[in-house]
């Protein structure tokens, strides 16, 4: 970012001021990662309140006067650069989520944050407790915080809108509506045609895999594939998640049940792929509001990505099963890959979203938006959402929770984040997730080989040129008409799902 710099002192003046901000930020995030992995019960009071302070001085220094007019003297500048310079994205960026955040006043943010981390202690107690009355409460504060903060956005022609746009710039309720029905309606059939089959046997993912033994096996292939462990590490959490505290620090967090293999192994592999977008953001995005993931949908994209398309396929496992079968030999020694492969690739009509397959998974995501919308317009109270999700799960898969446990208190997003806008970015990264995947495929055909040789270098590559190098620069729409060379599209998605489960299924 020279050439600006030397001819407009006032750029560098700017980021100065948006990297103390960033500083903050990741303060704050390390408090949060902190309270998901580590911290003791008793913290979460003081935590509460830390995380609120924190919040409240980065919104009102981000907010602040000085920041409107730097952005101001800046703007002619920027007007004669290229659009795609570093230099009038870095401004064009700032410029969107000043004006956003200068609409909310940092006191509710603070409030919101303090309310977050107090909903987020009740959610880690209630859910083992299988007890929705205990964050009913904290739950129904939290629909009045995000109907709140929607408000603070007049002229959207849905409440939800700018709570989804803050998380998929250039969606909405309408447009994922439209999306989401064309997408139901070539699923359910497909659904239907599989389920219909004798279930397949799974048997062999549910023996005693020892934790030790899955952590060290999952870092294994993780640093294969591509994840810095020098710029990374893995912990334990409740519900995992990838966090970043810069481009040098950019961890990730698993869960694992010692007699469901699937669980610990897909879900740290998921979280790399997010841990490989945020590791591949250009170093000199470092603290200013580049350097993050352009939305939700293009991040979920990446962990979808290398969760499934890669991670699920029979070439990763023809040079990963014998490895595997090392480090498990009594549980997997004698169990042909074929069987191996077809077990992680059962379709099921199942309870639990982050373990559902890839063709009911997205089922999952609509039951939560629809739910999501249904909560904000005030056509479903709190105090019957446990009911609501019951209804949808028996409708819509056709089984419902023995408890709430595996219900409504299952995903920790309305608990410790808000209502609207939570879920949506799930399906638009499987959707994503097929298109950059077949994009690189046109670019390297090359590449499924090289999985099934252990090689993912090609693939990673292409993806940090296409994707990850250009952090926030870019709009999700722009990042995926550049890299796949068209808009956002279901086909990828269907032709694959109908060709990998056709082939497994006889469809």
């Amino acid at each position: 970012m020279q050439t600006l710099e030397k001819t407009h002192p006032k750029l560098q003046v700017l980021k100065n001021r948006l990297t103390e901000i960033n500083d903050i930020d990741s303060a704050t995030s390390l408090l949060y990662w902190d309270q998901a992995t580590y911290m003791p019960a008793g913290g979460a009071a003081a935590r509460g309140r830390q995380l609120a302070t924190l919040r409240q001085i980065a919104h009102e220094k981000f907010t602040s006067l000085e920041i409107g007019q730097l952005l101001d003297d800046l703007a002619t500048y920027a007007a004669d650069l290229p659009y795609d310079s570093d230099e009038a994205s870095l401004l064009r960026v700032t410029r969107r989520r000043y004006d956003r955040a200068i609409k909310v006043p940092s006191s509710f943010m603070a409030k919101l944050s303090q309310h977050r981390a107090e909903s987020y202690e009740a959610w880690a107690k209630a859910r083992p407790e299988n007890n929705f009355a205990i964050v009913q409460p904290f739950l129904e504060k939290t629909l009045e915080f995000s109907r709140e903060r929607a408000n603070f956005f007049p002229g959207y022609e849905h409440i939800a809108d700018p709570l989804i746009e803050a998380s998929d710039y250039g969606m909405s309720t309408a447009s994922i509506r439209v999306l989401f029905h064309q997408l139901r309606d070539r699923l359910v059939p497909i659904v239907q045609k599989i389920t219909a089959q004798p279930i397949a046997d799974d048997a062999c993912l549910h023996q005693h895999f020892p934790e030790t033994q899955q952590l060290a096996f999952s870092l294994k292939v993780i640093e294969r594939l591509g994840y810095d462990l020098k710029r990374g590490r893995q912990d334990k959490t409740l519900h995992p998640f990838m966090i970043k505290f810069s481009l040098g620090d950019v961890r990730i967090t698993t869960r694992v049940y010692e007699h469901d293999l699937n669980q610990g192994f897909f879900s740290t592999v998921h979280e790399m792929g997010h841990g490989l977008y945020e590791q591949g953001i250009a170093p000199d995005f470092e603290g200013t509001p580049l350097a993050g993931g352009t939305s939700s949908g293009v991040h979920e994209s990446q962990s979808r990505l290398w969760e499934n398309l890669v991670g699920r396929s029979r070439n990763f496992w023809q040079y990963f099963y014998p490895q595997i079968q090392h480090a498990f030999p009594n549980q997997l020694g004698q169990v042909p890959l074929e069987t191996f492969y077809r077990a992680i690739n059962k379709v099921d009509r199942s309870l639990i979203r982050t373990d559902a397959d890839e063709v009911t998974y997205n089922l999952h995501v609509m039951i939560r938006f629809d739910l999501e919308l249904d909560l904000l317009e005030g056509q479903l109270a709190v105090r019957d959402l446990p009911e609501a999700w019951n209804d949808r799960y028996r409708s819509d898969l056709g089984i419902v929770p023995a408890n709430d446990q595996e219900g409504v208190l299952q995903d920790v997003h309305w608990y410790s984040g808000q209502v609207g806008g939570m879920f949506q970015g799930y399906t638009l990264g499987n959707i994503l997730s097929a298109q950059f995947f077949a994009a690189a495929l046109r670019a390297h055909p090359e590449i499924p080989e090289q999985i099934r040789r252990g090689e993912f270098n090609t693939l990673h590559q292409w993806l940090k040129t296409n994707i990850y190098q250009h952090g926030c620069k870019f709009t999700p729409a722009e990042v995926v008409e550049k890299a796949t060379g068209s808009a956002l599209s279901i086909e990828p998605l269907m032709q694959y799902i109908q060709q990998k489960y056709g082939e497994i299924y006889g469809l």
